[in-house]
């Protein structure tokens, strides 16, 4: 789903020119031709309830604006193709359509215009920039498909603690023996293994739609930045050592490889499906089995790009993410539509795709409220403070059914989301360097803090500064401690969520009170100000260390509001000096030399 938020956090799409506006001119003259005697042109391309048929003429395709005047042409606009956006305020959908589908437009009420900008990118292949020597032609951030596994791998070299590489299936090339080609879906899991214990988990997948070029990128930025940050961050080190994260880079590889040469592939590369053509495959997007097909949000015609599949979860890929899902995730929601997950529910569950700028929850397919409506908003609009996205139930704008985050949440009850990233699919450098990976990894972050109660932990406020007199001190001696706690930070948008007064800051000494050991006593801070009565507070406390053994170790603190709802930790590490005797019998502390190490 590519639904767009609005225009004043978009992309601008340049309008159509002189051009643009000749070649529609000629394009209304065809299609009048083409409803007279459509056999001469193309054949017809069938509803999302028609039985397919088959192009006869060679495919081309342009990208188009589709103006709109009720909301409801909409709704059956995105059971045929996808939007690649939706400009609510001005309406309009951004699309791609061949010349049977903007006539079919045209019959339903669209005003089309051609954009020329979007149609010459749509249509160019990719090539190397001077000088470049990796990376997918023409956009080096990106790794390639063949990149981002080899990164895999040396990863798993480079921390073998840390990573662990798990193949959870077959694309649909490589189930087919006569093809002898195809990959393996791939998940890393990041976590340490020395620490064994049951751990909550996240789960990310990435670029399902292979020409969502940033996605994959961006859950392999967040994989090395975990990995660079252990033992150097303490935050990063807590969430590597107490939970898991199961990283899915690239969740359709087969189509990658023609996204990787310019093409727009949504699909799989299923042939069995609009056999022989680019439009061949079905959208895993729509081939998850929970409310597979229900509800108008995806296409029983298989050369649409829509095409959920003949059953659910018919294809390898979606198979396989299924399985593996059901293997992490216990299954702690009832059936009926109206059933909630606990509570306490552990894990979070997120999919990359791009583009719009939105963090989406369900349900897709229906406008009803899910009974776990106000936690998923809720975390939903904490992520997006991150990011500056908007907050959103996926239905929204339009239904999409049999896809991801219903199916996780549907069948498992984990708090499942979208993230809509960037303003393209083929995403400029540029852009994807200095807005997506750097606003979009303290998100991520955020969503790992959270997997131990998803449902509970976004309610309460955010450790946003600890501050220590000192990092290190000899055995005995005390560290002054200062901490700034906000249950502000949240984005405003579509939901009522005003901060609650803070009324309570605690701290654990090395682990915290959910893990398997034993926690010890929490040393409680004081209101800076004399009262904790506000949402923004500033919180001092004091850690003696008499006891505590020479190293490293850490601190986490967390906060709770005045409705008790208790935020998620942060952590901070500070460093006890071992003393040796010098030679006059005096005490001297032994400095080490890095703290990081």
């Amino acid at each position: 789903m590519t639904p767009v938020r609005k225009p004043i956090r978009r992309l601008v799409i340049v309008g159509t020119s002189l051009l643009a506006l000749i070649l529609l001119t000629g394009f209304l003259e065809i299609t009048k031709s083409w409803a007279t005697n459509p056999a001469d042109q193309v054949s017809h391309h069938s509803t999302a309830n028609d039985e397919p048929t088959t192009q006869t003429t060679a495919e081309k395709s342009w990208v188009i604006r589709a103006y709109y005047s009720d909301p409801e042409m909409v709704v059956n606009l995105a059971g045929r193709i996808e939007p690649w956006e939706i400009n609510q305020e001005l309406g309009y959908a951004v699309l791609e359509a061949d010349l049977a589908e903007i006539q079919w437009l045209e019959v339903s009420g669209f005003q089309v215009v051609i954009d020329d900008q979007l149609t010459l990118l749509s249509s160019r292949d990719f090539s190397k920039l001077p000088g470049q020597s990796s990376g997918i032609p023409g956009y080096p951030c990106y790794r390639t498909l063949t990149e981002t596994f080899e990164t895999a791998n040396n990863l798993a070299d480079e921390y073998p603690e840390l990573v662990s590489l798990i193949d959870i299936g077959d694309s649909w090339e490589k189930t087919d023996s006569a093809l002898q080609a195809g990959h393996d879906l791939l998940v890393v899991k990041l976590t340490n293994a020395q620490r064994n214990q049951t751990k909550p988990k996240l789960f990310i997948m990435a670029s399902m739609h292979p020409r969502e070029l940033a996605p994959a990128e961006l859950s392999t930025r967040f994989a090395e930045y975990l990995l660079v940050n252990y033992n150097k961050n303490a935050d990063i080190t807590w969430l590597l050592d107490y939970n898991e994260i199961h990283l899915l880079q690239q969740a359709n590889p087969d189509g990658r490889l023609h996204a990787e040469t310019g093409q727009f592939w949504r699909k799989n590369t299923n042939n069995d499906y609009c056999t022989d053509t680019n439009n061949r495959g079905a959208d895993l997007n729509r081939n998850f089995s929970f409310q597979w097909g229900c509800c108008g949000g995806s296409s029983s015609n298989v050369c649409d790009e829509l095409y959920r599949g003949p059953n659910p979860s018919s294809e390898p890929e979606t198979l396989a993410i299924q399985t593996y899902l059901r293997s992490q995730y216990p299954d702690l929601r009832q059936e009926p539509l109206n059933a909630a997950a606990p509570i306490t529910t552990t894990g979070v569950f997120i999919d990359l795709h791009s583009y719009s700028g939105l963090i989406l929850w369900p349900w897709g397919f229906t406008t009803t409220l899910t009974s776990n409506s106000t936690a998923l908003e809720t975390l939903g609009r904490k992520l997006a403070f991150f990011n500056d996205y908007t907050p959103q139930q996926a239905m929204k704008l339009y239904p999409t059914d049999g896809s991801t985050i219903d199916f996780a949440y549907g069948e498992l009850g984990v708090a499942a989301y979208t993230f809509e990233i960037g303003t393209s699919f083929f995403q400029d450098c540029s852009t994807f360097e200095s807005a997506i990976v750097p606003d979009n990894i303290p998100a991520l972050i955020y969503a790992a803090k959270t997997i131990p109660a998803p449902y509970m932990l976004p309610y309460g406020p955010d450790v946003i500064t600890i501050t220590l007199s000192q990092t290190s001190t000899i055995q005995g001696g005390r560290i002054q401690i200062r901490a700034t706690l906000d249950d502000t930070r949240f984005m405003p948008e579509n939901g009522t969520l005003p901060g609650e007064s803070i009324n309570r800051a605690e701290l654990y000494l090395d682990n915290p009170p959910d893990s398997t050991q034993a926690s010890p006593i929490p040393v409680p801070l004081l209101p800076a100000d004399g009262e904790f009565d506000s949402a923004i507070e500033s919180a001092l406390g004091e850690i003696d260390t008499q006891g505590l053994s020479a190293g490293r170790h850490s601190l986490f603190l967390r906060g709770q509001d005045s409705n008790g709802n208790w935020g998620p930790f942060t952590a901070e590490f500070f460093y006890i000096e071992p003393i040796t005797l010098g030679s006059e019998g005096v005490f001297f502390p032994l400095l080490f030399s890095n703290h990081s190490s």
